[in-house]
């Protein structure tokens, strides 16, 4: 399946205040996509609309959330069931620092309805470091039957390399994001002990415009072995 599994909704302040979930959802059948999963950060509050506006559109949708360690680095978690991301949602109320978002600095965090009428503001400011480790994460993810990816595993700015300068051969992550070819080969060459993990591409879109950017074809049985491992 065509599919786009990073895509930020205005719940980021960092994302266009016009991400609300019919246009997400709307682009995504314009861009010929078949699945799709919004990854905003650090909550996961967006998601049960994102979920019911796909399945009236007719996108596939997995949950989905990029969550920032107290190293900085990003990590995608994606969950199958909707009890899964209320107890993942709890871990982050638990972790994230009561630390109230500045509008005119970081921008809206909009909570939306199914019509994409703002219902709320999150007045929690979303891009901070949650006071949890990568491998304390990768524990809380598991713990709630998700699967770890390395999200943008080559970018300059909050990626393992970037932060960490490595992987860590312990790390039981399922997934690794790049963008292209070039990345993987890189990635391989600095980690020969890597043989052969879920290699995921996504757009990382914060406007419209951005949503299916990349080519990216998932491979639906390979996905549905990740996340047998983990119930």
């Amino acid at each position: 399946m065509k599919a786009d599994l990073h895509i930020h909704s205005a719940l980021s302040p960092c994302a266009n205040d016009d991400m609300s979930p019919n246009n997400i959802v709307n682009m995504a059948l314009i861009a010929g996509l078949d699945c799709i999963s919004v990854t905003d950060h650090n909550s996961l509050k967006q998601q049960k609309i994102m979920k019911q506006v796909a399945d009236r559109i007719g996108i596939h949708y997995i949950y989905g959330v990029e969550v920032q360690t107290v190293e900085d680095v990003h990590i995608i978690a994606y969950f199958r069931e909707e009890n899964d991301i209320e107890t993942f949602q709890s871990v982050l109320n638990e972790h994230l620092l009561p630390i109230q978002n500045d509008v005119n600095y970081f921008g809206n965090q909009f909570l939306f309805n199914e019509w994409d009428e703002v219902i709320s503001h999150e007045e929690v400011l979303l891009i901070q470091s949650l006071d949890l480790s990568i491998d304390e994460l990768e524990v809380q993810i598991h713990r709630c039957h998700g699967l770890m990816c390395l999200a943008h595993v080559c970018d300059k700015a909050n990626s393992i390399l970037t932060q960490l300068g490595f992987i860590n051969e312990n790390l039981q992550f399922d997934m690794i994001e790049v963008k292209n070819q070039a990345q993987k080969k890189h990635v391989i060459e600095m980690h020969p002990w890597i043989k052969d993990p879920f290699w995921i591409v996504n757009s990382d879109a914060h406007f419209l415009q951005d949503i299916g950017l990349f080519e990216n074809i998932v491979d639906e049985k390979r996905l549905d072995e990740c996340w047998r491992k983990w119930i």
